[in-house]
């Protein structure tokens, strides 16, 4: 079950994505004594999203463009944040 960081994170890139795959896994646990980990889970997290809006557009573009929408979580909550974007029918 995931917590209100991941519903903010899965809710924000609904809306500004409309993505066709979104998946989002906690991966705090795995990370326990390391920097930016604080006991309290939802602070690493692996993301893979697929959406129209990265069609076109290179890795680094992609991923610029959802941690401009989780600005607000990156600065705070989330430590790190690994992101797999990619367009439909890419692989």
């Amino acid at each position: 079950m995931m917590g209100a960081v991941a519903d903010t994170v899965r809710r924000k890139l609904t809306e500004a994505f409309s993505p066709t795959r979104l998946e989002l896994v906690d991966d705090s646990d795995r990370h326990h004594g390391h920097a930016g980990h604080s006991g309290s889970g939802e602070s690493h997290f692996n993301l893979r999203i697929e959406a129209e809006a990265f069609a076109g557009k290179a890795r680094v573009m992609r991923q610029r463009l959802v941690m401009t929408v989780l600005a607000d979580e990156l600065a705070g909550p989330i430590h790190a944040l690994s992101i797999v974007a990619t367009a439909p029918g890419e692989t």
